[in-house]
């Protein structure tokens, strides 16, 4: 396992100098800690799979240097990074078994036959692929190679970090969460150096201690699942993550107020001065809607523009000045003809120009 630490690391694919615009990844410095979980979380083309290549040696980045336990390993091959990766799309031999698939990084290194056959057995069990060690590979589907592809990379203890590149995208969905389950189960096993690229919120959230959401090719955060939901440090990731996502809704400031629509909706907790657009961000779970808001001056006329039945809860649609805004409703909650909104003050972030006011 290694601490993995990029210093000033950018790339670009276009060779126009002097343009942000240019850069599939911007320049940043991290230190990813030695025996930690992390995902890559962000749309396509925001430069998750870029970064990731970069730490693994399969690209070199325009600037900057990729240091692993201190050592600079920036020049070197995957190979010599000692890094274990799986991809999106399954990578097996098909002339081999599913058990020889499996040993095969192992006989490299030249382990002893009884640790291979150990490690092989362990990693077939793990994968539910034990009725399957002696079939040749290119009779299974692309669920089973995948899985083949996941054990390659397990199977392995020696390595510095292992890299996941979208690897359940070709897996069945009533499986991912089991194969989820098991490689949070294995990191906390072995303490593994984990990074797992995805544009799936739920594979990053359950799987990862820490989470750093990408867009337009720069960090724009990293935290734990719960900080990203409580606190988004941007107004990307309020509504990147969440289901709905954030409601993010221009507002303004007066006289230590808060203003949504013209109407004071309550005390500002800190000072929000400055230039630039001021918007507040409230997750649809603090947002509630009531036929009447007698003794509640901070509510807000509203109007229904849909329903969505989830099954445990509604998802209320409304606007508030033509302003959109989503609401989530418990299940079997009375949902108004003519609601009024209240907004929890509690759970209310401020934004300006995209980005958390902070006190």
């Amino acid at each position: 396992m290694a601490c993995i630490e990029l210093q000033q690391i950018a790339h670009r694919y276009s060779a126009l100098p002097g343009e942000a615009s240019a850069y599939a990844v911007q320049p940043l410095s991290q230190v990813w800690q030695d025996g930690g979980a992390y995902a890559l979380l962000g749309p396509s083309g925001c430069g998750k799979t870029t970064l990731l290549n970069i730490i693994s040696g399969l690209l070199r980045a325009s600037a900057g240097r990729v240091l692993f336990d201190g050592v600079d390993v920036t020049g070197l091959s995957t190979e010599r990074r000692n890094i274990a990766q799986v991809f999106q799309f399954p990578v097996v031999y098909d002339t081999l078994s599913v058990a020889d698939n499996l040993a095969f990084p192992l006989r490299n290194r030249g382990l002893k036959i009884a640790e291979i056959e150990t490690r092989v057995a362990t990693v077939l069990q793990l994968l539910g692929l034990e009725h399957m060690a002696r079939v040749r590979a290119r009779s299974l589907n692309a669920d089973d190679k995948q899985k083949i592809s996941l054990g390659r990379g397990l199977v392995r203890t020696d390595v510095n970090a292992i890299l996941f590149d979208e690897p359940l995208t070709v897996i069945d969905p009533h499986l991912k969460w089991k194969l989820r389950t098991e490689l949070k189960k294995i990191h906390q096993q072995f303490g593994h150096t984990m990074i797992y690229v995805t544009h799936d919120q739920t594979e990053a959230l359950t799987f990862a201690e820490r989470v750093i959401v990408m867009y337009e090719g720069a960090v724009v955060q990293i935290g734990t699942p719960q900080e990203l939901f409580e606190k988004p440090a941007h107004t990307f990731v309020g509504k990147f993550i969440g289901s709905p996502g954030m409601n993010v809704l221009p507002c303004a400031t007066d006289a230590g107020n808060l203003l949504l629509a013209g109407k004071v909706i309550g005390k500002l907790p800190y000072s929000a001065s400055g230039a630039g657009q001021l918007e507040l961000g409230i997750r649809p779970e603090y947002v509630s809607l009531v036929a009447t808001a007698a003794g509640n001056p901070d509510s807000l006329p509203a109007v229904i523009t849909a329903v969505e039945d989830n099954g445990k809860h509604f998802v209320v649609r409304a606007s508030i000045n033509d302003m959109p805004i989503s609401a989530i409703v418990r299940e079997g909650a009375a949902i108004p003809e003519s609601p009024r909104i209240i907004l929890d003050p509690a759970k209310i972030n401020l934004y300006r120009n995209s980005h958390l006011v902070t006190a």
